[in-house]
């Protein structure tokens, strides 16, 4: 008994200490599960109160596919309701890797999504003319969404919407509608209009300085999906409807612009412009601009191609060189550069002159020139070296004469100078809807000393922008106000079609409408009787201001700057003009000579364009016009008796039997006695083509008979000799051509 009561104590021993093990292993499971849930407790608290909102909206963007509806921007408009910046509907094609595969058991396989992909990938870059490596490339990127190509035609979209309906391949692949941005007429005032990036936002110009009006506010489409990105129908389907943007119409003129590019680019590569030229048309009444134009422009569809102008070893240059010459290339020089005006700025300081009652326009003998003029230490040589002698101040203006201006300012001070500059606006930029407008520089009037204030009476050592020179010229051609200029005329809702008109700004009197009109006499003498000759334009009466600018010491490569400035016409003037060209390397450098003939051609096509009337002053070119029939369809013998009765010659290749299929000139063109009717017959009908001659400088019968000799027509106004020409010399043009010229009277004095 004594054994087995041992025993029996020994086994309790060992499972009292067993039991005292267990219960330590227990107590510590049952720590570890009450911190394991309070762990689960302070995880689930920290999910939900913490990570809630994030977990909530990440569930949602995964089984939720939003779509942006972009907002179609508005149209741009010309003061003529032509179209010049449009929106398209196109789409953006992007993918979601991940969701392109085949499945098979639930499993993806993976042979089978890799043959997918290549398929796709070969489909892709047919359809959109892409590289086929590039696509796959994104097919098999570990991104969530990949964009395989954006702002496409709708057409294209279409074909491949077949494609993934035919290869039920649709998992994955995201259409979104999207609008593209068109400029209709490429080049057309594009460094004033300007463009926009890949997501529609104005980058330049009124598609920068107006953006916020344009874009609108874009639309969205929230729908469910499933894991493989496709549609769930259901009822908490969301659409919010795009605003569309507003429609905008400028002030500018297309027919107009047309002309003023025209004729710009033609000077600037007739007279080897190194920078360029560029030219302003405002209504100085309104503060409208009818035409703003930089050569050389660039095609808005392609901004990001360099033109002719850049292009040189465009390939080695680095990124930034780059991008400084596209920047270069988009500037709108007529509102962002400044440049030294010249003797155009005469009409200001005479303007500032006459308002303070320091002079007249006709008193003579108030100036005298000896050729220079002596100012403390400086002897400053009046232009070319001329000796205009003792002059009135019509006079002095209309020989342009240094010293005269000199003479003016001295008399006019420093004090009231800076007045009237602060007044005309030089100092302050001249307000215009159009982004960047660049700044004059002028000294500081504490440092104005005697040859300072010489130098800048005659437009010198100081710069300003074309722009201001238009805005402070406007005074004078409207009576005396400061109007502000504009480029935008309406605002237009596209859905309501309400319309917001930009009105006039006028800032300030700044002269007196006497002192307008003096100086409006005083320009229509310098195209009449003085250096401005060239500007003439037959039937009207011109007013002007030459100006040649002498190269900034600091930048001599940049060469001479020639300019004409020009009110048209003289009396209720509707047109103020301004035509710069920069560095110009041809036969002459002068403004009388290269600006003043241009904005001469200008104003002749846009003054009767805007059915301005005439004062009844015809050409001296009394030759007798005739007016070309229609001889389409008749045979050439008939063609020939026809042409012959009206005293013009005729050309042709063929057989009397033939039928006239075309004929150059067309109907209706006016051509003097003598003039050439170029036949074409279906059998004949290969064009013969000719090279214009370089007319100026010669008489107008000179004229005629280069033109004859090739088969070409002339049709000439004024009288004189020939001081431009449109086509311009070495333009290859058809049988028949009409070329016009404009024909002065030899000036050689005042017109730099």
């Amino acid at each position: 008994m004594q054994k087995g009561k041992k025993i029996n104590n020994k086994n309790y021993k060992k499972n009292k200490k067993i039991l005292k093990v267990s219960g330590k292993r227990m107590m510590l499971i049952l720590v570890a599960l009450i911190l394991l849930f309070i762990f689960l407790i302070v995880r689930i608290g920290y999910i939900q109160f913490v990570q809630g909102a994030w977990l909530k909206q990440r569930e949602y963007s995964q089984s939720t596919s939003n779509t942006v509806i972009s907002a179609r921007r508005g149209t741009i408009y010309d003061s003529n309701g032509k179209a010049l910046a449009i929106s398209a509907a196109v789409d953006t094609v992007s993918v979601n890797p991940e969701y392109i595969n085949v499945k098979e058991g639930g499993v993806t396989n993976k042979e089978k999504t890799k043959e997918l992909k290549e398929k796709m990938a070969k489909a892709f870059s047919e359809i959109f003319e892409l590289n086929y490596d590039e696509v796959l490339t994104k097919l098999n990127s570990d991104k969530n969404v990949e964009t395989i190509v954006s702002k496409v035609e709708t057409d294209k979209v279409d074909v491949l919407k077949e494609w993934l309906e035919e290869n039920n391949a649709s998992a994955g692949v995201n259409i979104d509608e999207d609008t593209k941005r068109y400029y209709p007429y490429d080049n057309l005032a594009s460094n004033l209009i300007g463009f926009c990036g890949t997501s529609n936002q104005g980058l330049d110009g009124v598609e920068l300085s107006y953006d916020d009006v344009l874009k609108g506010t874009n639309g969205k489409l929230s729908t469910r999906i499933s894991v493989t990105q496709e549609a769930i129908p259901d009822e908490n389907q969301e659409y919010i409807e795009p605003e569309n943007g507003s429609n905008i119409y400028l002030t500018i003129d297309s027919n107009i612009q047309s002309v003023v590019e025209k004729y710009l680019k033609q000077a600037v590569e007739e007279n080897n412009c190194s920078r360029g030229g560029n030219a302003i048309i405002m209504n100085p009444e309104t503060g409208e601009i009818l035409a703003m134009a930089t050569y050389p422009d660039y095609n808005l569809n392609e901004p990001y191609t360099p033109n002719a102008s850049i292009s040189a070893g465009w390939d080695e240059l680095s990124d930034q060189e780059k991008n400084e010459k596209l920047y270069t290339m988009w500037r709108n020089r007529a509102v962002l550069d400044n440049y030294e005006p010249g003797s155009t700025f005469k009409v200001i300081t005479a303007s500032i002159a006459l308002e303070e009652n320091i002079t007249e326009t006709d008193i003579p003998g108030d100036f005298y020139c000896s050729g220079n003029q002596i100012v403390a230490n400086a002897t400053i040589k009046c232009a070319n070296n001329s000796v205009h002698g003792s002059q009135s101040l019509r006079k002095a203006i209309g020989n342009s004469c240094n010293a005269a201006l000199i003479q003016l300012g001295q008399r006019v001070g420093t004090s009231n100078f800076y007045k009237y500059l602060k007044a005309f606006g030089f100092f302050d930029k001249t307000g215009i809807d159009l982004p960047s407008e660049g700044k004059s520089t002028f000294w500081d009037e504490s440092n104005v000393g005697p040859v300072e204030l010489a130098t800048m009476s005659f437009g010198q050592r100081f710069t300003i922008t074309p722009l201001q020179l238009v805005k402070a010229a406007c005074t004078i051609a409207n009576g005396g106000k400061l109007v502000t200029p504009h480029v935008v005329k309406e605002i237009e809702n596209p859905d309501t079609g309400y319309k917001k008109t930009i009105e006039t700004v006028e800032e300030r009197q700044v002269i007196s409408s006497e002192t307008a009109e003096k100086m409006r006499s005083i320009m229509q003498s310098v195209v009449e009787d003085g250096g401005g000759n060239h500007g003439k334009v037959v039937g009207y009466t011109i007013g002007g201001k030459t100006g040649t600018s002498e190269p900034d010491p600091n930048h001599p490569e940049n060469g001479y700057v020639a300019s004409f400035l020009a009110m048209a016409p003289s009396e209720n003037t509707k047109l103020v003009t301004l035509l710069t060209l920069y560095g110009p390397r041809g036969t002459s450098i002068y403004g009388g000579t290269i600006a003043a003939p241009v904005v001469s051609q200008i104003l002749s096509e846009i003054l009767p364009y805007l059915n301005i009337p005439s004062n009844g002053e015809e050409s001296e070119d009394t030759t007798k016009l005739v007016t070309v029939p229609n001889v389409q369809n008749k045979t050439l013998a008939e063609a020939e008796k026809i042409i012959q009765n009206l005293g013009l010659k005729y050309s042709y290749v063929g057989n009397s039997d033939e039928i006239v299929s075309e004929q150059m000139p067309k109907e209706g063109t006016m051509l003097p006695s003598g003039g050439v009717v170029k036949l074409y017959t279906q059998g004949n009908d290969e064009r013969v083509s000719q090279t214009v001659p370089d007319l100026k400088g010669v008489s107008l019968a000179q004229a005629k008979i280069m033109l004859n000799s090739q088969n070409l027509n002339i049709s000439s106004k004024g009288s004189g000799i020939v001081t431009s020409q449109e086509p311009a010399a070495g333009t290859k043009v058809d049988e028949g051509t009409v070329i016009n010229v404009i024909l002065q009277d030899e000036i050689t004095e005042g017109q730099h």
